[in-house]
């Protein structure tokens, strides 16, 4: 039989909240912006007790009208205390929240509600608005609540459900069970189409405990989570939530002073961002001398973070500051991890080679192995398809967080999931890496992106690493333009500062001379400039090459 990791305590997530409750009801559990004046954030706060208890007035609202166990609840809410408080009611209500990135666009949006088919709708009222336009999945919702004014859609609104909730005072956590759905979380669809992953209540709790012991979280910690998604983590960590002064949707766009603001103000420990957000960050601590000394740990995660963005920032961290840069994905959190200080300078040698990038030791209890690749399905796993040491192949997962299935998609389950012979469900990465012989993993590119010429296979994040080394580059994108058999290799090329076609011409040289010098890229001899790559909606991190190769092949033809 599989690893039991189940909990013999409350199989509920929204438990921790209710413990922290009570451990430390007068600790400040959340800080949230409730307006800008004059560049000076306004901010309001809110106990442990009393969260805990809005979500309980939430969850017995919801419950009088139907909102109960197993009713699969869309939640547009923008981060912020309803936000919060409304997730976890939901959980205590035993309801199955169903998280869909607004900024994936309507038309995909609308898929993807189509395909939760969730039976109740909470939402702010322009949410409401493109719910009635938009008709999205108009046959499956039958119970509408709307944070804020109501245009005669019907429903309830949040006042009428906080007023029913609070006709009595009882402590409202829904007996779950461990395997029991406790929500579903689309992913963003940066390389393909948005899934929504079953998330079930044992992987939530031991996501909990592994983000604990990889980090060293303590109760009292002060987080500033710039991925709203994160702080649903910190009252089971006990930790107090700073939300930011930033559209969530947009962190390459935030403001850095507003950020400071916030972290000076409450003396936040812990940032967790995406590598789009560390380089806004770094760049404005850089240029500024700008300290950031109540700073324990920075987390980074949602693509790989460029060394030099670590290295940029560190001179503003005190000593014993980490930056964690964490390996995982939306169906498999945490997988593994590494931090800025154990990226020595052979690791960043190796990287800048072509080799790969380092992304750590996997995060215990993890398994992990490597996989020869293959787009086929792959239903059965044993020991013998595993690489060695250093041989380049999928990555593949098998721990307590491991999801098992994404919601209504058989066909993306079974090209994901993996079976051992003891029953253990292991999840394939999509991901190309490696680990070496010292068991540390090592990320190349994505699986979907790689670049198959006639004579060799090209991995994206591993060779882009090599030309990313230039001055002048901010980045680089590797795509392949051609039918199977006759791919060429192509370096896009995004600039630090906007360049005269001389200049250019030059740096073109330079690029090329760098992949003639390294046997991993002298296949690559076509360099093209681009603007501004585009990004993923959710970390604005994670590059779109399969747009750049369709740009790519029009400039070429």
């Amino acid at each position: 039989m599989a690893e039991d990791w189940r909990s013999e305590t409350v199989n509920n997530v929204a438990g921790a909240l209710s413990e922290q409750a009570a451990r430390q009801p007068d600790q400040p559990a959340m800080h949230y912006p409730t307006g800008l004046k004059q560049g000076r954030i306004r901010y309001s706060s809110i106990t442990y007790r009393a969260l805990d208890e809005l979500s309980n007035q939430w969850a017995r609202g919801l419950r009088n009208k139907g909102i109960g166990r197993g009713v699969r609840t869309a939640l547009m809410v923008p981060p912020g205390l309803d936000f919060f408080a409304l997730f976890f009611a939901l959980f205590k209500a035993g309801a199955v929240p169903v998280l869909i990135d607004p900024g994936i666009g309507v038309k995909p949006l609308g898929k993807c509600l189509a395909e939760a088919r969730p039976e109740a709708f909470i939402g702010v009222t322009r949410a409401h608005v493109a719910r009635i336009l938009l008709r999205w999945a108009p046959r499956s919702i039958k119970q509408c609540v709307t944070v804020g004014p109501r245009l005669g859609w019907g429903g309830e609104s949040a006042r009428a459900i906080l007023a029913s909730g609070a006709r009595s005072s009882e402590a409202v956590l829904e007996d779950t069970g461990p395997d029991d759905i406790a929500a579903i979380l689309f992913t963003s669809g940066s390389t393909g189409i948005p899934k929504g992953v079953v998330y079930r209540h044992r992987h939530f709790l031991a996501q909990v405990e592994m983000l604990r012991e990889a980090f060293d979280i303590r109760p009292g910690d002060v987080n500033l989570p710039t991925f709203p998604p994160f702080a649903l983590f910190d009252p089971a960590l006990g930790m107090t939530s700073v939300i930011p002064c930033m559209d969530p949707t947009r962190p390459a766009k935030a403001k850095p002073d507003l950020l400071l603001q916030s972290i000076e103000r409450f003396e936040v420990n812990t940032v967790f961002g995406s590598p789009a957000l560390l380089r806004v960050l770094a760049r404005y601590t850089d240029e500024n001398s700008v300290s950031l000394a109540s700073i324990k740990r920075i987390i980074s995660a949602g693509a790989a973070v460029p060394i030099d963005v670590m290295r940029r920032l560190e001179p503003a961290l005190p000593d014993g500051a980490r930056i964690f840069t964490p390996y995982g994905a939306t169906e498999c959190l945490p997988v593994a991890n590494i931090s800025n200080h154990e990226i020595n300078p052979e690791l960043e040698r190796r990287t800048r080679l072509g080799e790969g990038i380092c992304v750590g030791l996997p995060v215990s209890p993890n398994r992990v192995g490597i996989v020869p690749i293959t787009d086929e399905p792959l239903p059965r796993l044993d020991s013998s398809p595993f690489l060695a040491p250093n041989e380049t192949g999928e990555i593949v997962v098998y721990g307590p967080t491991t999801t098992d299935a994404y919601w209504q998609r058989d066909e993306q389950t079974r090209l994901a999931k993996s079976v051992d012979d003891t029953g253990a469900i292991w999840h394939r990465m999509g991901d190309i890496g490696f680990l070496d012989e010292s068991g540390r993993l090592w990320y190349c590119g994505r699986k979907s992106q790689r670049v198959e010429t006639s004579g060799q296979t090209l991995f994206t994040d591993q060779l882009e690493a090599v030309f990313n080394t230039h001055p002048d580059v901010s980045r680089t994108a590797l795509v392949g333009v051609g039918r199977a058999g006759a791919v060429t290799p192509v370096l896009c090329v995004e600039l630090a500062q906007k360049k005269s076609r001389a200049e250019r011409a030059r740096i073109r040289e330079a690029l090329k001379e760098m992949a003639a010098g390294n046997p991993r890229t002298r296949l690559i001899r076509t360099f093209l400039f681009h603007p501004a790559f585009p990004v993923d909606i959710r970390h604005n991190a994670k590059i779109g090459r399969e747009q750049l190769a369709v740009w790519a092949d029009g400039k070429i033809t």
